[in-house]
């Protein structure tokens, strides 16, 4: 079982800026069993944080010359796109951590249910009457 604060990879991806230009910015991305941090190239800045129950799926993975253009959906549909080395990984990284957490969570919400729905235990019979 993975725990939460374990690191699954560290390195180095880039991140498009939301910006009127849309530059590419060079951030060290942490992942682990529940998030991807990203840590900005400057120090002192605080990482922005894309925790997995946010994130809808990974999708437009596309290799173009050295780098692996993926886009990351979130669950209010904002579109975050990213760019890695080729042989980095970074999107089969962060898609195999995504299912991972996603089939815990549906265990979790699954043994909760059985739980919800099992019947109280039933009630000690009765001693049989005498005649």
């Amino acid at each position: 079982m993975k725990t939460p604060g374990e690191v699954l990879r560290e390195g180095e991806l880039e991140k498009r800026s939301d910006s009127l230009f849309q530059l590419w910015k060079k951030k060290r991305g942490v992942l682990t069993p529940d998030r991807l941090r990203l840590f900005p190239a400057g120090p002192g800045a605080r990482p922005k944080e894309l925790r997995f129950h946010s994130i809808l799926k990974v999708d437009c993975v596309e290799r173009t010359g050295k780098y692996v253009y993926f886009t990351i959906v979130t669950t209010d549909r904002k579109e975050i796109d990213f760019r890695c080395a080729g042989e980095s990984c970074w999107n089969a990284a962060i898609t195999l951590a995504l299912i991972d957490f996603q089939n815990r969570r549906a265990l979790q919400d699954f043994r909760s249910r059985q739980e919800r729905a099992a019947p109280a235990a039933p009630p000690e019979p009765w001693p049989p009457r005498a005649p």
